[in-house]
């Protein structure tokens, strides 16, 4: 829905404007990548390993081709030459080299690996023809546990010794010895994390459109990241990056797994130039859950030392982490993160850790919603765990030891400043609109009546708007049009997280325009700025920096006209409701007549002013991160004898700094909490013993409705970062607090049992188990 506000500027940022995008989504109009149609299109599907690992022998693909419709059949050997590089512009210097091969050579790495592509005029055709094809293969031991993998005998790729993708840490374990031997309390805890994955509404999709005649490609792809797919293109097929387009219109969300185009859309390239046609590759939701990948498959020894008083005075963490048969990108850039925010929120001096990532042959890592929330799982878990053995309250515990706003800025022991966060508020907003003591109460009398109910919390501090080399960085385009209405580019994309409302605000904003003068275009490389994408929580800071400097080139270019025709300073002309005026005067015109004598009276523009009223703006961060924080509290029952989790209550309280619009910043929350709390009590990428995948369809892979996702109560507390517009980045937020504060919820509703949670997910079967398990001890409630 578009608003038609004409409240000025100073009110523009910071109000509850209904989504633009919305109309058009809810009433079915968006166009997603499977709406496109092309003049002589066709379609691909994938045939698939059936083994994990496994010799590929003969393939015959005669009965195939002779199919009526079928244009092409590619295997490794026929298709993977014309690849002429495959890298990222995340991948980093240094980092191991990770195989990425478009379809399987020699051998299988998982159960879905693509052997081979068909080429069809429809997917029907091209899904007969893929059952025609006959491989033979030759089995082999597949390496399935992770854990056990670096001694494994078997290899998942030649040449990676102890099934090894790299390792990294920062001060030994052993330096904190003399700290833990003579701490008065000292709490260790391993943690398995399973294997879950982003699950987006949309799966993968791409069309892609090769012009021999031009030699340029098209491509219409869902991705968060338009220009990345254009620059990974141009050096897949060997070619510049002025001769590919990247189309990307509505991303039926992406949550990190459209970071980056992934084997199967490597492939349709491929083909596309190969055959001279445009070929479209939409995945199916077999495909998507069990060959788009996998994350949060990892595990931690995770131990603190405290003094008498239940402060912290050393942590380490031993992290491990499942990386698959062919992570994208390279693992080590986000798994690292883990080890060097485990200190989070805390006043910790003294921290060790070290992070190993280890191949096997299930389907590949990929990034999901913040990448390093295991940091959170592991220190929020052990914390919990800490504080029953010492006999403190969690949220006291806490509160001895996280940072105030006073000790700030705080250089946690592994290298991260931070600053600009307030955890301890978000901590004691959450639990006091929660009425902690009051459920505390309550949780007492229920016990003693055969009802466990549980309360639990997760204070997290994460770092948005990084500044690597590639997202560093963001521009923006704005253009008057000689009517006066605004456009303004941005790389963008519509992938949920509302950017086209947002900019649209920020730049109503920083030029004082009417929201219903303003429109904004994304997601298409042949007219936007350079830009890094979605992720890692960055957009709002840098598209807001982008507009900044943009409308500021603008605002002065209208200020020097508007002055010259209403003989005032330039420094008392003031832009709002689409008008420029003088300051205190009613004297004024309009953008509409502005932009008329900018594009059409230029003789009489002032002297040193150019014609027309459109600017490019590029924002860099200074920072290498800006912080954000929050406090998440959950609270629960549990049913004991059949296991089940009823979520009773959740609150947020998150720190983003002042909030563009506070109805986009809460549906982050609520979105990244609800996958959060699958992954914590529902969501499993299971495989058995042998490799096989046993959760391909949405009866197997459990996902949380809106009967298990409760009303999501949001506090704020803001503080400003150094960043444009003081704001911070808010996507991952909710993905990250939500799935300890659930574990905590449900471990400390089974405190009577001496239950310790160190698996996930806490599904029925698990719950009932460590209940049965515990009375079985002895361990019977009290």
């Amino acid at each position: 829905m578009t608003s038609t506000t004409t409240t000025s500027s100073a009110s523009v940022v910071g109000a509850r404007v209904p989504r633009i995008e919305d109309a058009r989504l809810v009433t079915g109009a968006g166009t997603f990548v499977d709406d496109v149609t092309r003049s002589g299109l066709m379609h691909a599907c994938f045939v698939r390993s059936p083994l994990p690992r496994a010799r590929i022998g003969d393939i015959d693909i005669s009965e195939a081709l002779e199919l009526d419709g079928v244009l092409a059949v590619y295997t490794a050997a026929g298709l993977n030459p014309g690849a002429h590089e495959i890298s990222y512009d995340l991948d980093m210097a240094g980092m191991p080299p990770v195989p990425r091969p478009p379809l399987a050579e020699e051998e299988v790495r998982f159960v879905g690996d693509p052997v081979a592509l068909v080429i069809a005029a429809d997917r029907y055709i091209a899904e007969d023809a893929a059952e025609l094809i006959v491989i033979d293969y030759e089995p082999l031991d597949a390496v399935v546990d992770y854990t056990t993998a670096p001694e494994s005998p078997n290899l998942v790729h030649a040449g990676f010794a102890a099934n090894s993708a790299g390792e990294m840490g920062g001060r030994p374990a052993a330096d904190l010895e003399p700290l833990f031997e003579s701490a008065a309390h000292v709490v260790r805890q391993s943690i398995f994390q399973q294997a879950y994955l982003p699950v987006p509404m949309e799966t993968r999709g791409v069309v892609a459109e090769w012009s021999a005649s031009t030699a340029e490609m098209t491509i219409w792809i869902s991705t968060q990241s338009p220009h990345e797919v254009r620059a990974f293109c141009a050096r897949l097929l060997g070619i510049d990056e002025h001769q590919v387009r990247v189309i990307a219109r509505d991303t039926g969300g992406g949550f990190g797994l459209k970071q980056l185009p992934l084997r199967e859309e490597t492939c349709v390239l491929l083909a596309s130039r190969a055959l001279g046609v445009p070929v479209k590759w939409i995945e199916d939701r077999q495909e998507n859950l069990m060959a788009s990948g996998l994350a949060r498959h990892e595990k931690a020894d995770a131990a603190m030392a405290f003094d008498a008083d239940g402060r912290i005075v050393a942590a380490s963490v031993d992290h491990v982490q499942n990386v698959g048969a062919y992570p994208i990108p390279s693992p080590i850039t986000g798994g690292v993160v883990v080890g060097i925010l485990f200190p989070g929120p805390y006043r910790i001096t003294d921290a060790a850790f070290s992070a190993k990532f280890v191949y096997s042959n299930t389907v590949g890592r990929v990034a999901y919603r913040g990448p390093w929330q295991f940091e959170s799982v592991t220190r929020e878990v052990l914390l919990d765990t800490a504080a029953r053995r010492i006999g403190i309250d969690p949220v006291e515990l806490r509160r001895r030891n996280m940072l105030r706003r006073d000790e700030l800025p705080w250089a946690n022991p592994n290298g991260m400043t931070y600053d600009n966060i307030s955890p301890l508020e978000t901590l004691e907003q959450a639990v006091e609109m929660l009425d902690y003591d009051a459920f505390r109460a309550e949780q007492r009398v229920e016990r003693d009546r055969g009802r466990y109910l549980g309360v639990g919390t997760c204070t997290y501090v994460e770092p948005t708007t990084g500044a690597s080399p590639f997202l560093s960085t963001e521009g923006a385009t704005i253009r008057i049009e000689p009517s006066g209405k605004v456009n303004v580019y941005v790389a963008g994309g519509s992938a949920g997280n509302s950017l086209e409302t947002t900019v649209v605000q920020l730049t109503a904003a920083a030029l004082g325009a009417r929201l219903s003068d303003v429109r904004t275009i994304q997601g298409d490389t042949a007219i936007t700025p350079f830009g890094g994408g979605t992720g890692g929580s960055r957009s709002g800071s840098m598209t807001a920096g982008a507009v900044e400097q943009t409308a500021a080139v603008l605002r002065e270019r209208m200020a020097a006209i508007a002055a010259s025709r209403l003989n005032a300073a330039p420094e008392d002309i003031e832009f709002a409701d689409s008008r420029a005026s003088v300051r205190g005067t009613d004297n004024g015109l309009t953008l509409a007549e502005l932009a008329d004598i900018a594009y059409f009276q230029a003789d009489s523009l002032p002297d040193g002013v150019q014609p027309g009223l459109e600017a490019n703006g590029r924002h860099k961060t200074g920072q290498m991160a800006i912080w954000a924080n929050a406090t998440h509290v959950c609270t629960c029952e549990v049913d004991v004898e059949t296991g089940a989790v009823r979520i009773l209550r959740y609150i947020v309280s998150e720190d983003v700094g002042p909030m563009i619009n506070p109805n986009v910043v809460e549906g982050q929350i609520y979105g990244g909490t609800a996958q959060g709390i699958g992954g914590a009590l529902y969501e499993h990428l299971a495989y058995d013993e042998d490799g096989n995948p046993v959760a391909t369809t949405f009866l197997d892979y459990l996902l949380p409705t809106a009967t298990e996702v409760p009303v999501i109560e949001v506090g704020h507390v803001q503080t400003p970062s150094p960043g444009p517009g003081s704001f911070k980045g808010v996507g991952e937020g909710g993905a990250i607090g939500s799935a300890p504060a659930v574990i905590n919820a449900v471990a400390d509703a089974l405190t009577p049992f001496g239950v310790e949670i160190s698996e996930l997910p806490l599904s029925p079967a698990r719950i009932v188990g460590l209940v049965e398990q515990a009375r079985g001890a002895g361990k019977e409630a009290v």
